[in-house]
C-alpha cells in the first residue's frame, strides 16, 4: 500500500480507511467520497451559509461571553478585516475596546461594505 488516505475532515484522525467508493473515519464514524474530501473543507461559512474571505466585514449576531473576563461582546459588532485560520474558532479578528480575538463562523454574519 503505497498512496497514504487523507485524514477525516470533521475530527482530523490519519485512520481512515476505504470502504468501496468512500473513505471512513473508524473515530467518529465519518464517511465521505475522495473527490468531494478536497473541497468540503476550503470553505468557511457564516451563519446564514455565506462564504467568508479574508478581509471580510462581519457582524456578531449574540452576546458572547469572553473566558477568564467579565467583558462582553455585545450583539451587532462590526468586525472589519477578518483572517480566516485553521481550527475551531476560524476567525481572527481585532475588535476595537477588545484587542486580538479569536471567534466561530458560526456566531457572525457577513456584511456587505
Amino acid at each position: 500500500m503505497t498512496e497514504t488516505l487523507p485524514p477525516c475532515p470533521e475530527c482530523h484522525s490519519a485512520f481512515t480507511y476505504q470502504a468501496d467508493a468512500l473513505l471512513t473515519c473508524p473515530e467518529c464514524g465519518h464517511e465521505w467520497s475522495p473527490e468531494a474530501g478536497a473541497e468540503t473543507g476550503a470553505a468557511v461559512r457564516d451563519s446564514l451559509g455565506n462564504v467568508l474571505a479574508d478581509g471580510d466585514t462581519v457582524t456578531v449576531i449574540k452576546d458572547l461571553k469572553l473566558k477568564g473576563s467579565s467583558s462582553v461582546i455585545k450583539v451587532g459588532t462590526k468586525v472589519r478585516g477578518i483572517r480566516l485560520v485553521a481550527g475551531d474558532h476560524d476567525i481572527d479578528c481585532k475588535i476595537p475596546g477588545i484587542g486580538q480575538i479569536g471567534l466561530k463562523s458560526q456566531f457572525v454574519k457577513k456584511v456587505s461594505d
